[in-house]
């Protein structure tokens, strides 16, 4: 099934050759916004922003049900519960996968490069082709019924300037051909449309001279000069005054060119196809340039090589000659990129891999390889050069275990494994492919620059001192727009001399080095502070973190200049605005920092992102959790640093703050082993902390070896924990702990006196004034009374969902509401237990929870064969069972009561065929699947009653 897509005019889609029925203009409204972010995953409150902007948002259902709608039209043939590869849901968001030959204004952006690029190599006759072809693919303005829609206006504003260089080129190509006459008229329309554009006025003159029109090329030369000072009161550009003189002078060069005689050739290759819809990678934001025998040769070492490591220099084009060659493959399922440039902490590599393929919390390359081993894909692991040994172990093991996997990795060095193919990238020839990268960087960012034979010349010498580094001539290029070429090389030779070599490693690097230490020298002092200090930041960042961190008031003006001069780039569609430095820029900024200046910038770091943490743990038990969870999950890079930052300094009480802080986040996103693995460690470094601070980190511990089914642990972990509160005049930890403690104690077999234990929780609590605390008391208490049987243990559940309703403490609501679940089932009623699961559902969605969903599912898995839907109830133990497995959690494990019930009831309402069967297909299902699955039941037994009333 091919899925192609229109947005050269109003916005259509067709599925094999029909049109696609898009609905309304809300419905086509949400398609237009995931097709301007270009594969990228944006968030439904993004979606919801653009499209009812200045509008009452909609429901959550609404925009779920426009997506619904949507993959009906774009995918007719997909089976219910066969995962989507084309609009896809990932974390928050949504993302539409579609491959850029599938979309007519990659098309036309791919065939608008190709054009100017013949254009560039005299090919006037393949040029004017391509540019034709370009211009076919209009179909009226771009985004048309969005024209007034603020999302959609910079877009279709950069396409329509692009259409426009696109016929100006067109017509270019036809006066070199020798047809100037027949481009008069058309180039009259083009400066009648778009007056203020010095080309197109450029190219009038020029036709009409060469067409035997002097007077009339001289008129219009005079024209655009009183149009440019009228309306904006300047001269106009080099190119016309350099034409203008040509003419008096009755230049040579001006004279007509004879037209070629027509000969036929071959059409010129439509571009290349992506492969499929599934993967990450993001589109190109600027046309590939040369590296066509890379590109061939590294496709062929993957076809011959299950790993293919590509080395070379920082900064030599490594990641983008990767994704080119990842664009034009066609595995079954992927390209799937890992970037791990802010990647510090090398235990956490087979999650860092997993989070990517949408599978986050897997501990072990074991646990991920297990998830691969039946896919065909293309795994590209970026920038490995600083986990080489961890990578290369990774690697190793899940290419031993999955026969249909393929690893590109780009690294400084090898990864050393048997089997590997190295390709070291080279440089570009300074006369050939690097001056064209150099120009094409420099017309963008100097539109209407048109170098002479002089300043060509220049810039092929440029190119040499600059060793042809991809990354060297972008940062050069930038600088046109102030400065000239030949300014530009005599900064280079005055001030860097790139022949003279640092104190190790390749003179191509020491270049690459020297030419950044060139862009460094043009920044004002304050300037330059910022961004050495802005290198401890592992990913991207907003203003107020920056200002934090690097201890600048007003922080505005540098940075705004930064991102001015390329040394930072901002993430488009951020809101607030996020910034992030190229990897290359990152390391040198520190390398510069002054070792009196780092460490204090690394404290400032540890603070910011503990003070971010706390703030954070306050409200995460409130109305703000869903926000606050997706904020902690967006700087999980950050606080990784700081982690190992304070481990590299010994300082485990920051750790243990850290930890406290963020216990409950990883506790609701499944990120055990990494919770427990931070806070193992900071308990090692810190036996003396403060009792507070050993308090709150000890309680978040023995939540986490909770959910691991590590009970006996957990039981003697708060016990300490209620102590060491104590001792610190902590109430609220100390109710925390007192609390859980009988909880843990039940699960591990200790004798206690659970009621009066219980009574004396939920009268602490109540002191402490935390609606929250006796939320989770109640919630408590009433999860115990109806394992031992107690009577009232309903109303007491009760009561806790109506405190937590009253609070916003969404989780402990809704996990009263699951023992309320589970008392339903203990009466034999699953129709009542599934129709409990429906605002429990929302809710979970809402804050992306891992843990309490995987623990939902598992119940309702019961509940759906006691109501006699022992299929489904089989497709849901199959999608738990898949994402446990990938997060390392086992709600049969953590719940020893019910767990094994519940899994055993389901196993045997089926047929043990047709339950494997089922099981197995289950373990296909998206998590949007088994939700819909699962709300589908819900409904069907009834909606949502009341929560607060008894079973």
């Amino acid at each position: 099934m091919v899925v192609r897509f229109g947005v050269l005019g109003p916005v259509s889609a067709e599925v094999d050759g029909r049109p696609a029925r898009l609905g309304g203009p809300r419905q086509r409204a949400v398609l237009a916004v995931l097709l301007i972010a270009r594969g990228r995953v944006v968030s439904a409150e993004q979606i919801v922003s653009a499209v009812w902007e200045g509008l009452a948002p909609p429901s959550p259902t609404t925009l779920q049900a426009y997506v619904s709608e949507l993959r009906k039209a774009l995918e007719p043939g997909r089976e219910v519960r066969a995962p989507g590869r084309l609009l896809v849901r990932e974390g928050p968001g949504y993302a539409l996968r579609a491959a850029p030959a599938d979309v007519d204004a990659e098309c036309f952006t791919d065939l608008a490069a190709r054009g100017r690029r013949a254009m560039e190599a005299g090919e006037h006759e393949k040029a004017e082709d391509l540019l034709g072809r370009a211009l076919e693919l209009w179909r009226g303005p771009a985004y048309a019924e969005f024209a007034e829609a603020g999302f959609a206006v910079p877009e279709a504003a950069r396409l329509e300037d692009l259409r426009a260089g696109v016929r100006e080129d067109r017509l270019a190509a036809m006066i070199e051909l020798g047809r100037p006459a027949e481009s008069v008229g058309p180039l009259e329309v083009l400066v009648g449309e778009h007056p203020l554009r010095e080309r197109g006025w450029e190219l009038l003159a020029l036709a009409q001279y060469r067409a035997g029109r002097q007077a009339d090329a001289l008129a219009t030369l005079r024209a655009v000069r009183r149009s440019l000072a009228d309306e904006l009161g300047i001269e106009p550009g080099p190119a016309l005054r350099s034409l203008e003189s040509a003419m008096f002078a009755q230049d040579t060069r001006l004279d007509p060119v004879e037209a070629p005689r027509p000969r036929s050739s071959p059409p010129s290759a439509p571009p290349a196809a992506a492969s499929g819809h599934s993967g990450n990678l993001p589109f190109s934001l600027s046309a590939f340039v040369g590296r066509e025998p890379d590109l061939e040769l590294t496709g062929r070492l993957l076809a011959e090589h299950r790993l293919v490591t590509l080395t070379g220099p920082g900064g030599v084009g490594k990641t983008r000659l990767s994704l080119e060659t990842a664009r034009l493959r066609r595995d079954a399922d992927g390209p799937w990129l890992v970037e791990l440039a802010g990647m510090q902490e090398p235990g956490l590599l087979p999650s860092v891999v997993a989070a990517a393929l949408g599978i986050p919390g897997t501990a072990t390359a074991e646990q991920l390889a297990a998830v691969l081993a039946d896919r065909e894909t293309l795994l590209l692991l970026d920038n490995c050069e600083h986990l080489v040994a961890p990578v290369a172990e990774t690697v190793a093991v899940l290419l031993s275990r999955c026969g249909g996997l393929r690893v590109l990795a780009t690294s400084r060095e090898p990864l050393g494994l048997s089997g590997e193919a190295v390709h070291e990238v080279q440089p570009l020839d300074p006369a050939g492919d690097a001056a064209e990268l150099f120009l094409r960087r420099a017309s963008a960012a100097l539109p209407g620059w048109a170098p002479d034979d002089a300043e060509r010349a220049g810039v092929v010498a440029l190119c040499a001192k600059l060793d042809g580094i991809p990354l060297a001539l972008e940062l050069a290029a930038a600088q046109c727009r102030m400065l000239s070429v030949a300014q530009i090389s005599d900064a280079l030779h005055d001030g860097f001399d790139v022949l003279v070599g640092g104190p190790s490693g390749p003179d191509r690097h020491r270049t690459l080095e020297n030419t950044v230490a060139w862009s460094h020298r043009l920044l004002e002092p304050a300037e330059r502070r910022l961004f050495h200090r802005l290198g401890v930041f592992a990913g991207p960042f907003d203003l107020e973190a920056a200002g934090a961190v690097a201890g600048v008031s007003p922080v505005l003006p540098p940075l705004a200049a930064l991102v001015r001069k390329s040394l930072l780039a901002v993430e488009p569609g951020t809101a607030p605005r996020r910034y992030r430095m190229l990897e290359t820029l990152r390391q040198y900024a520190l390398r510069g920092l002054d070792p009196e200046d780092l460490a204090p910038a690394g404290r400032r770091h540890r603070a910011w992102v503990l003070a971010r943490a706390e703030a954070a743990e306050r409200r995460l038990r409130g109305p703000e959790a869903a926000d606050l969870l997706a904020m902690l999950g967006e700087e999980q890079a950050e606080i990784r640093t700081a982690f190992t930052s304070a481990a590299a300094e010994g300082d485990g009480e920051y750790m243990l703050r850290l930890a406290g802080a963020l216990y409950w986040f990883w506790y609701r996103k499944g990120h055990i082993a990494e919770g427990l693995s931070w806070l193992a460690d900071a308990f090692a470094l810190a036996p003396d902390a403060d009792p507070g601070v050993r308090a709150r980190a000890r309680a978040g511990f023995g939540g986490l070896l909770y959910l691991e089914g590590r009970f006996q642990e957990a039981y003697e972990t708060s016990l300490v924990a209620e102590e060491e509160a104590r001792q610190a005049g902590d109430p609220v930890t100390e109710a925390l702990a007192a609390l859980y403690k009988p909880y843990m104690g039940v699960l591990a077999g200790a004798h206690l006196d659970v009621p009066a234990l219980l009574s004396h929780a939920v009268e602490v609590a109540g002191r402490s004034g935390e609606q929250w605390l006796t939320t989770e008391a109640l919630m408590v208490q009433g999860m115990i009374g109806r394992v031992l049987g107690d009577p009232s243990s309903a109303d007491v559940l009760a009561r806790a969902v109506a405190v937590g309703r009253a609070c916003g403490h969404d989780w402990a609501m809704g996990s009263a509401v699951w023992s309320s679940m589970k008392t339903a089932l203990d009466h034999g009623d699953g129709r009542r237990a599934l129709a409990l699961t429906g605002e429990l559902l929302d809710m979970l969605e809402r804050h992306v929870d891992v843990t309490s969903w995987l623990v939902l599912l598992h119940t309702s898995a019961h509940a759906l064969a006691v109501a006699g839907q022992g299929g489904r109830a089989a497709l849901l133990m199959g999608a738990v069972d898949a994402v446990g497995r990938r997060v390392g959690f086992s709600p049969e494990v953590m719940d020893p009561f019910d767990g094994p019930r519940e899994a055993a009831a389901v196993r045997e309402s089926l047929p043990p065929e047709k339950y494997e069967r089922l099981l197995a297909e289950g373990r296909r299902l998206s998590r949007q699947e088994a939700n819909a699955l699962l709300a589908e039941s819900s409904v069907r037994a009834g909606g949502t009653p009341d929560l607060v009333g008894g079973p």
